[in-house]
This record gives structure tokens, C-alpha cells and sequence, in this order.
């Protein structure tokens, strides 16, 4: 399979997943498994599937359940399926990377999100912490007070009126458009994303992205924030795993960047030893569809390249010892 060609994946939760897979243009060095953003789906990350096939890496990179081609019981374009979702939603990662070990299980694994991704694959490290030896959290927004038990309190509102299979009416307004709403010159309802004008005339255009999400799946994405909120739920995350956390300056749903800052002051100060965090000037929202991409991808590239040295270090030191 090509990545423009993806495969199907069964899972134990029902779903059958949209998988693509893009495989190194060298010798693999390491494996990289994306989770996309709300909102979006796997192939808006073919340019950088690309970019780092060409840099050794494999790239594996799913639909999730109620985004793209995925199809899973209950949970069509908007919704993550009944309860516990977020649960389920962490099932299907598993299940790739089941897939993963079967295809590559020499190789050493990087877990990526991206937003709403990042809040799954932080998620994903707490609850499986040794099936990935580095994670890379991207534009994600952990912050869990005030506002976050405010968004709480109206999801819990709309579900008792409206149920949880329906679009939630106030989120909505609440983040995309608050933030949009921050953006100077702004011409659509999706500035917020990029500087590239481009870039988000695709996003607009593309019938699986910018869909309103359904009060369960909200409640789900608040139910990822709050679990990664808690320094509690990193004690079985072995201190010495390498974090990589991206974010934009010019990113108004993480606060120009302030709250990926605070997530690396987090992890260090619980002790973890090799935390790297880069707020991009004039950087948006998408990182990787914005004017200054390629700086972007390089600069991760550059990371991800040091942890496959470091895998096949230890993997050299392990067999001369045993």
C-alpha cells in the first residue's frame, strides 16, 4: 500500500480503521506514528510522511474513528462512538502499533500528535508507556483550569438538553471561532490554522475537514486534557523517554505558545531528562502547513534522528553485555 492508497485495519473495539503507510526511501531507522488533529484526517500529512521517508523513517498514520475513511460502530463523520470513547480511541492506537511490531519489530517507535492528536498521543504514553521510545506532542493545549471545567460544565449542559450525538452548539464558538477571532486581517473562519493562505483554502475545501464535532466527542477531548492535566498519570512514564513539543507563537489556541511552554516546565520538573520545546515566531496553529514548514520538519527530523542513534547505541551496548 501507498499512502495516497490506504489499507483497513480491524480493531478489537469494532473499528475498522484507515490506515496509510509510507516506508523509508533508505534503510529504515525508526517508525513514525501520527495522530491527526479534530477535524482532519491522515492525508494531509503525505508532505511530511514524505519528508521523513526520505530522512529513514516509516510513517504510519490512521484515521481516527469519526474522522476520514475510518468506519466504526456508532460513530460516523463527528463522533467518537458511545462511551468509553476515549478508551476506544486509545484501543485503535494500540492496535496500530500492534501492527507496527508485527511489520517493523526491530525499530524503535515515535509517537506524534498534532493538537488534538497530541492530547491522544500523551494519552496514548501514559497508558502504554514502553510501546514507544520517544513522543512528540505538537500544538497541544493541556491546560486544565477555569476555562477547561467552564467547557466541562457546558458539555454536561448540552448532553442533558440536546444528548451527546448531536453538534455542539457553544464549543465551537468557544475555541475555533474565539481564536479565529484573534487573528488580524483575517478572511475565513480557518486563519487561525496558517499563514499560507493556500494551505487553509484546502482545509475549506476538503468535505472531511472543518466539520462540527458532536458534544461526546468534545467531552472526550476534555476527558484526554483533564487525564494529561494530572502529574499523577505519569508515574509508569520512565523519566529518561525523550519528549519533543512543538508549538507556534502566533497560535492562539495554545496562547501564542505559552501552554506547550508550560507542559515542558511540567515534565521536567517531574523529573523527566531530555524534554525539548520549540515555540516557532509568527507560527500558527498547523505547523506543518505554515510558511516556515520545511524549518519546522527539519528541526524534527534532526530530533528524531538522535533517537534512532541513541536505540541503536543501547541496542549495541545490550548485545556486547549479554
Amino acid at each position: 500500500m501507498t499512502f495516497d492508497q490506504p489499507e483497513k485495519l480491524s480493531t478489537p473495539t469494532g473499528a475498522t480503521l484507515s490506515l496509510r503507510i509510507r516506508r523509508a526511501e533508505e534503510p529504515a531507522r525508526g517508525v513514525l506514528q501520527i495522530n491527526h488533529g479534530l477535524a482532519e484526517h491522515s492525508a494531509r500529512y503525505e508532505r511530511f510522511a514524505a519528508f521523513m521517508a526520505a530522512r529513514g523513517f516509516d510513517t504510519y498514520a490512521h484515521d481516527h474513528r469519526g474522522h476520514g475513511y475510518t468506519k466504526a460502530p456508532g460513530a460516523p463523520l463527528g463522533h467518537f462512538g458511545s462511551e468509553p470513547a476515549a478508551d476506544k480511541v486509545i484501543a485503535d492506537i494500540l492496535a496500530v502499533h500492534d501492527r507496527i511490531a508485527e511489520d517493523r519489530p526491530s525499530l524503535p517507535v515515535i509517537v506524534f500528535g498534532h493538537s488534538m492528536g497530541g492530547l491522544i498521543a500523551l494519552n496514548f504514553i501514559l497508558r502504554h508507556p514502553l510501546r514507544a521510545k520517544a513522543a512528540a506532542i505538537w500544538n497541544a493545549n493541556f491546560s486544565a483550569g477555569i476555562e477547561g471545567r467552564a467547557a466541562r460544565a457546558i458539555l454536561a449542559w448540552e448532553r442533558f438538553r440536546l444528548g451527546s450525538d448531536v453538534p455542539s452548539r457553544l464549543l465551537p464558538r468557544l475555541t475555533f471561532g474565539a481564536w479565529n477571532n484573534q487573528v488580524p486581517d483575517r478572511r475565513t473562519e480557518f486563519n487561525w490554522l496558517s499563514r499560507d493562505e493556500a494551505e487553509v483554502e484546502k482545509y475549506i475545501a476538503d468535505p472531511l475537514c472543518g466539520w462540527p464535532a458532536s458534544v461526546g466527542m468534545w467531552r472526550a477531548v476534555f476527558d484526554f486534557i483533564f487525564l494529561g492535566a494530572d502529574d499523577r498519570n505519569f508515574v509508569t512514564v520512565p523519566r529518561d523517554m525523550p519528549f519533543n513539543l512543538t508549538g507556534g507563537a502566533a497560535d492562539p489556541s495554545t496562547g501564542d505558545g505559552k501552554s506547550v511552554t508550560k507542559l515542558a516546565e511540567r515534565l521536567r520538573k517531574m523529573g523527566f531528562s531530555d524534554v525539548v520545546s520549540n515555540i516557532y515566531a509568527e507560527t500558527r496553529h498547523e505547523s506543518l502547513n505554515e510558511l516556515n514548514r520545511d524549518i519546522i520538519m527539519e528541526d524534527f527530523a534532526t530530533w528524531a534522528l538522535r533517537q534512532a542513534d541513541r536505540f541503536q547505541a543501547e541496542n549495541l551496548v545490550r548485545r556486547n553485555t549479554t
